[in-house]
């Protein structure tokens, strides 16, 4: 193998470890961001997730905050069918029945990432910070 070669397999490998070590960046309305932060919501609902494994989500609030205001561990993702999810998830789920329900109206499958550990910032960080110009649909990868 020729020392370009290595370099790039190296290259790729490097790049590998660091998309398992980073991070994904949600958009996350106030209400359940605060509930996120202090606990109350240990699970936030998606309908796509990342190809990627993540150990992080980087907590953007939404209008009209703004901002990037904290960090929380994934401990798993769980895929089930909605009602499935609901049965496992709804005590900590920070959402009303109903409005789980009309979120996944349509899907066979849902998601829900199981929050570890969660930290608010000391100072709110803009998306700038993270080599962002606007919001993202669903989420970026982050490191």
């Amino acid at each position: 193998m020729s020392e370009e070669q290595e370099k790039r397999d190296l290259s790729a490998l490097l790049w590998g470890i660091m998309i398992l070590m980073s991070g994904i960046l949600l958009a996350i309305k106030p209400e359940y961001v605060t509930q996120i932060l202090n606990g109350t919501k240990r699970f936030e609902f998606r309908t796509r997730i990342p190809t990627q494994k993540v150990s992080k989500i980087f907590i953007y609030c939404t209008s009209p905050v703004m901002a990037v205001v904290g960090e929380a561990e994934v401990k798993s993702i769980i895929s089930l069918d909605p009602e499935t999810l609901w049965k496992v998830t709804h005590a900590y789920a920070g959402i009303s029945k109903e409005g789980f329900l009309k979120y996944f109206s349509g899907h066979k499958i849902a998601f829900a990432y199981e929050l570890g550990k969660a930290t608010a910032y000391k100072k709110n960080k803009p998306l700038s910070e993270y080599g962002m110009k606007g919001v993202p649909q669903s989420f970026v990868y982050t490191s």
